[in-house]
Formats: C-alpha cells, structure tokens, sequence
C-alpha cells in the first residue's frame, strides 16, 4: 500500500496559530469560508461529523447534516465525489484517512484544527496516533476515525469524539455520522445511526 507524505495541522486561516482576531473579523472569515454560527448566532455552532465513508455517501446523510453550518469528515473517504457531494450540503473540513492514499487525496492534511468561535477542534483520522496532548494546546475536542466504532468520552476535559462508520460496519457496530452542538464553549454531540 502506498502512503502519502506527512500532513501538517494547520488553523482554519492555514497557519497552525491562533490568529488573534476580534469576533467582527472572524464573523466576516466565516462568511467568506461559508460557515456561519446557528441563526446568526456569533456562539451557536452545529457541525456535520463523518468518517471512514469508503466510497459510500447514503442519501439519508444529506437530511441528517441539512442544518449544519459544516461538516468534518474524519477521513477514508474513497473517490473524491463524495467530498463533491458533502461540499453541496456545507463548508467542509477533511483530513486524509491511511487509506486515502490516491494521488489526488496526498494533498489532504494528516491533521487539522478547526476553530469555531471560542473552541478550538482538533482533527485527525486515526487517535491512536495522537501526537500532542489536547489539553496542554488548548483543544477543547479531539475528533477521529479509523475504528469504524462510534465513540464519545471525556478526558482531563476535552472531548473525544469518533462518528463511527458511514459507509462499512464493522464488529457488529452501527452506521453512524454525529452532530456536535457547539454553544459558546460547551459542546453536546449525538451519535445518529444510519441505515444498513
């Protein structure tokens, strides 16, 4: 299997810093990247989080992620249409998955922090490999893939979320995409099964 060069995480503005702005000037980053808080709510987010779709989008995905403000997909995509596809639902952040490694998907990052209002999202496709200690960088929530097995905990007070599988079961789990709440810094998630 070929493997793609390293990724590097990078800030919603590509720099791998927090860009210090006052919420005026991320309100009018937001409108230009598409992502605009719940009813024009400055605090109020609520995000689309899939994985390991493998090819394989199901219809129901685009009602459930209809009144999202964007989707994270948490990587092993498959062909590049289904990133196409979530794009026409909503902004998209996405990270390559290990088994992402067709040439067009080499360019995708490893890992990738996503910042919406107060909180600071922290991406990556397999959590096993977590390379940095969430709490000490200041992330409020880890999200990742790989394990095709839906997961929500806490630790030292970051969340880890995993959606679970989109698009194969494994180990008896369910299909499943999640939701995450973001209302100022609290975030609530909701594990939503998919049809077989």
């Amino acid at each position: 299997m070929r493997e793609c060069g390293k990724g590097r995480p990078g800030s919603q503005n590509g720099t791998g810093e927090t860009d210090g702005l006052d919420m005026e000037t991320k309100n009018d980053d937001y409108r230009r990247n598409g992502i605009m808080p719940s009813s024009q709510n400055t605090t109020h987010f609520l995000v689309g989080v899939i994985s390991d779709t493998h090819g394989l989008l199901r219809p129901e995905v685009a009602d459930i992620f209809k009144p999202v403000n964007m989707i994270i997909h948490a990587g092993d995509i498959g062909p590049p249409r289904i990133l196409d596809a979530l794009r026409d639902i909503a902004p998209l952040k996405v990270v390559r998955g290990n088994m992402d490694y067709e040439e067009w998907a080499c360019g995708l990052p490893a890992a990738e922090v996503v910042e919406l209002g107060d909180v600071l999202l922290y991406v990556c496709h397999d959590g096993s490999k977590l390379d940095l200690d969430p709490v000490a960088a200041g992330f409020s929530a880890v999200i990742n893939g790989h394990t095709h097995q839906p997961f929500v905990g806490m630790k030292a007070g970051v969340l880890f979320l995993n959606p679970g599988s989109a698009g194969q079961s494994r180990y008896g789990c369910p299909l499943s995409v999640a939701l995450l709440h973001v209302r100022g810094t609290k975030l609530d998630t909701q594990i939503v099964e998919l049809e077989a």
